[in-house]
């Protein structure tokens, strides 16, 4: 486990020797998918037979044999710890929190180990802070450091998962986590606990290339956990939960390969309640869940501006089908931290439909974060409404063009895609000296669109067979 009270020079060393010398992670080699050409969908099947389930003995380790008591009110986490370390010394299996309510703190997964959280179950993540303590190696919004454990953690483990039927409650609200953003409709403000003085510290640390064992967050600081986070993990499984309350990003696996999300529903309203969140990640898959969001459902990431350029790992074939998507800023995102780089995105068979979810397919980056965005792919998604634009390609998100690093975004396409209310069909801005470039799209149908298209220096829109408001629209 990598876990810091004040960082010790083994553990540091340790992070040193998976990252290189010179702090920066080994390049990956480039994959087969990375260069696309002819129908890329075609690819995707060879994606998904790399993308295979982790697979645990069959062994059973229920919690309440280590001491856990159901009622929510007494504390499970050590209980929890127990079980996980029976399951590990047998070799691995299944840890199971049965029909009931408990309460716990942070838990940490081992090599194969399943957290299996049964049909009937409710587990409670406690909302004092202390008890994601201490301070684990993380990364957050884009730039590493070590900060609270997130609510479910592991580090450099393989064969993990998260199952089952139950649900995982983060307990955050108005009255904890949430405020700590700062705003007043998230509880904060009024001279309450706040992020933003953290937050600064953080991204400044990042530009300036401090050392990440002197970026040393936690108690004071108020930079909230994400819920599940596997960091440099490989063979993730996260299937069949419902998840609620977080105090940030729902599902994060950072610098993981082989991930498969399945099955899950999360539904929570608070501030950066991101849904799925794949981060310098390779072969990715999310089917078959809803998100129902306080922002955006999916959004794939590649790391912050510097720091993100320094560890240089983009987030690579990443495959989404069967999903709805209800509230939310953005149905399936790219960015806005993917100064790493992005390549051989494929989202299938969706369906979008909320009043409150603002944008279907959004690419949000700049020069100040740099990297790449290439090689994204949407079909067959239905639509009922999004309140602002069908396709959202802005590079100027946030600080805009104000930076040295004007970012690389081209051969996007969207194929057969529905929508029967919206603001805007295509809302694209890039940079004269860097125009967005090869967007397709192709027997879209957008009905009930209230504005014209925003079309700001792109290179190559070509459209065909597409009708926006009954009339058809073919730009050769």
């Amino acid at each position: 486990m990598h876990e810091r009270s004040g960082v010790r020079g083994d553990t540091r060393r340790g992070f040193l020797r998976s990252v290189g010398a010179a702090g920066a992670l080994v390049s990956w080699p480039v994959s087969k998918a990375a260069a696309v050409s002819g129908d890329a969908w075609e690819e995707v099947a060879a994606i998904l037979r790399r993308i295979t389930p982790p697979r645990f003995p069959d062994r059973q380790f229920d919690i309440t044999r280590y001491g856990a008591v159901a009622g929510g009110k007494t504390d499970a986490t050590e209980a929890i710890r127990r079980a996980i370390a029976a399951c590990t010394q047998r070799g691995g299996g299944r840890v199971v929190v049965p029909a009931g309510d408990f309460l716990t703190g942070a838990i940490h997964l081992r090599s194969n180990v399943d957290l299996h959280v049964s049909s009937g179950a409710r587990l409670r993540f406690s909302t004092a802070p202390s008890q994601y303590l201490p301070v684990v190696f993380t990364r957050w919004e884009g730039v590493e450091c070590y900060n609270y454990s997130p609510l479910i953690y592991a580090y450099k483990q393989e064969n993990i998962a998260v199952t089952g039927e139950g649900v995982l409650d983060g307990q955050a609200g108005l009255e904890h986590w949430w405020p700590w953003e700062g705003r007043k409709e998230h509880g904060g403000g009024q001279g309450g606990p706040s992020q933003r003085t953290a937050r600064g510290l953080l991204f400044g640390m990042g530009e300036k290339d401090v050392a990440v064992q002197e970026r040393v967050f936690g108690e004071g600081h108020y930079l909230r956990p994400q819920f599940i986070q596997p960091y440099q993990c490989r063979n993730v499984l996260v299937e069949g939960v419902t998840i609620v309350n977080s105090p940030m990003w729902e599902i994060h696996p950072v610098l993981c390969t082989n991930v498969i999300v399945r099955r899950v529903r999360v539904t929570t309203h608070g501030p950066n309640n991101d849904g799925c969140d794949p981060e310098c990640c390779r072969d990715v898959l999310i089917e078959d869940c809803l998100f129902d969001t306080g922002d955006d459902c999916i959004a794939i990431k590649s790391g912050r501006n510097r720091d993100g350029r320094r560890v240089g790992a983009p987030t690579e074939n990443v495959v989404i089908r069967g999903c709805e998507m209800k509230d939310g800023h953005g149905g399936v995102a790219i960015g806005s931290e993917a100064s790493g780089g992005v390549r051989n995105v494929f989202a299938e068979n969706c369906r979008m439909d909320s009043a409150n979810l603002d944008r279907v397919l959004r690419l949000k980056t700049n020069s100040v974060r740099g990297g790449f965005i290439e090689h994204v792919r949407m079909r067959n998604v239905t639509v009922g409404q999004v309140a602002d634009a069908v396709l959202q390609i802005d590079l100027f998100y946030e600080e805009g063009n104000a930076g040295k690093y004007p970012p690389v975004v081209r051969d996007i396409e969207m194929r057969n895609v529905t929508s029967r209310k919206s603001k805007y069909a295509l809302y694209l801005r890039g940079y004269a000296a860097a125009p967005i470039r090869d967007v397709r799209l192709e027997a879209c149908t957008f009905d009930n669109v209230a504005q014209p298209d925003v079309i700001e220096n792109v290179a190559g829109l070509r459209l065909t067979g597409v009708k926006v408001n009954g009339s058809v629209i073919d730009r050769p």
